[in-house]
């Protein structure tokens, strides 16, 4: 209760009460009725690794060496607790498992963790590497989604059985008891030295319901979003317009300066990747081609507009063709620093003018797309809105996006109802909207401290077009106009 408190008016949260370390893992269901309970193990696991990160530090008696879900009491609201926890934890361990990357639910855990891990990089211009995975069971590189994919992590000091049969393999054999005695407790020394490195400050808890997954959708396949940036360069200001915002090309564009240190076209780059994206950017006055609406989209698009780039009449006029043309799959971000004193002075005429520039794509899609049109504020709402804004993008893309016909067949069958109720033949393979090349994604379900019969969790949770320049996004069940 202190800690969600102190976290919720805003004040500094003593380091005694911030865990060294989050354990995240999926839970296992049990084998049998009355069988034992498959995560005692996992139990057991965070226990060891507690006590040696009390023994490496100095914590005081009765600090929190470390944060498992089975230490949730009943009764306790899991949502708010899980948040608080991964917003003052100073290390996330992911026990990896093929289990693992089929859960929603540590995927939420994990974006949780890593936006906060962004918005720290963004502040310091340092990249904030504090996930320290752990292998559980195995899990083949080419399974690993992108996040976990991109971590630089060396498990081989850990031992060879332990690269071989992970820790679930070393717990479970008692002839592997000095192997797995060595594996935690290097570790715990590996927990404690990232924690003392990087030294993540607390953030506000995100509301842990409406989370996205960082390993994306279940099923989905490997993705691509482009990032376009239309601003200037600080060799083409407006005139009077201070260089301290702008570099050598747009893409250096910097709005949040000085609280970030970071532009924004890498600070977006982040933030989509750890939604399970690969990424590309570029500069709006290099893409004079590109935006073409005769031609299928290819991925979906996030493009980041400096109001100030109205100014200048070539790029305002391109941005106005821009609107007109039926791209539903490009969403649009303007990001506003209330502490630009220039751009306060000149907020009313300088978004008038956009929004004449941009009149669909300022009230186009859902209320998410809207706000985020009209102005994001800070770093802290460029992180919750974002992804909802990406999400947006991707639908529609997936709607709009040409269609491609399984390989080696010329010739498909038209589909036709077979039987009294449309069974009794073979299915067609659905076509899909990626490029064949594309490889397969992950995501999944996972169940919670006390999780039923299906492994969801005892508590609540989270979660053919037409071309229409005016498409609103309303094909949706979940868009809203509120």
């Amino acid at each position: 209760m202190f800690l969600r408190s102190h976290l919720r008016d805003g004040g500094r949260v003593p380091a005694s009460v911030q865990p060294y370390f989050f354990l995240s893992y999926a839970h296992t269901p049990r084998f049998g009725a009355g069988g034992p309970d498959p995560d005692m193990w996992v139990e057991r696991l965070f226990r060891d690794l507690c006590s040696h990160v009390m023994a490496l530090t100095d914590l005081p008696a009765g600090s929190d060496a470390g944060f498992m879900d089975r230490e949730i009491r009943s009764g306790e609201g899991w949502s708010e607790r899980l948040g608080a926890a991964l917003a003052t934890c100073r290390v996330f361990v992911p026990l990896f498992s093929p289990r693992y990357f089929a859960s929603e639910m540590c995927g939420k855990e994990w974006f949780a963790f890593a936006q906060r891990a962004i918005q720290h990089g963004a502040v310091s211009n340092e990249r904030a590497e504090a996930i320290v995975p752990a292998l559980w069971v195995p899990v083949p590189p080419s399974q690993l989604p992108g996040p976990a994919e991109r971590l630089q992590f060396n498990h081989n000091t850990f031992g060879e059985r332990y690269v071989t049969d992970g820790l679930y393999g070393l717990i479970k054999l008692r002839g592997y008891a000095e192997q797995y005695e060595r594996a935690v407790y290097e570790l715990a020394k590996r927990i404690v030295r990232v924690a003392e490195t990087v030294r993540l400050e607390p953030v506000r808890p995100l509301d842990y319901r409406v989370v996205p997954s960082a390993f994306g959708p279940s099923g989905s396949p490997a993705r691509t979003l482009h990032v376009t940036v239309a601003a200037a360069s600080r060799h083409d200001l407006p005139d009077g317009r201070s260089p301290e915002y702008y570099g050598e090309s747009a893409l250096d564009w910097n709005p949040y300066h000085p609280v970030s240190q970071r532009p924004i076209a890498y600070v977006a780059e982040d933030l989509v990747k750890n939604l399970n994206y690969r990424t590309t950017m570029s500069s709006f006055d290099d893409e004079s081609g590109h935006f073409d609406s005769k031609q299928p989209p290819t991925r979906p698009e996030i493009l980041i507009v400096d109001r100030w780039a109205v100014e200048d009449e070539h790029r305002r006029r391109r941005l106005a063709a821009f609107d007109q043309e039926a791209r539903p799959w490009i969403n649009v971000v303007v990001p506003w620093n209330r502490y630009d004193h220039q751009g306060r002075a000149k907020e009313a005429e300088l978004a008038r003018r956009l929004e004449e520039t941009l009149p669909v794509k300022m009230g186009q899609g859902r209320a998410a797309c809207r706000a985020a049109a009209n102005g994001v504020a800070n770093m802290e709402t460029l992180g919750q809105i974002l992804p909802q804004v990406v999400e947006a993008a991707a639908q529609q893309f997936l709607r709009h996006a040409q269609v491609y016909l399984p390989a080696g067949n010329s010739t498909t069958e038209r589909p036709r109802l077979l039987g009294p109720m449309g069974m009794g033949g073979p299915p067609l393979p659905p076509p899909a909207p990626f490029p064949p090349d594309a490889h397969g994604g992950r995501g999944g379900s996972r169940g919670g401290p006390q999780a039923g019969p299906h492994g969801g969790r005892h508590g609540p949770e989270g979660r053919a077009g037409h071309d229409d320049p005016h498409d609103t996004d309303r094909g949706d069940a979940d868009d809203s106009e509120s």
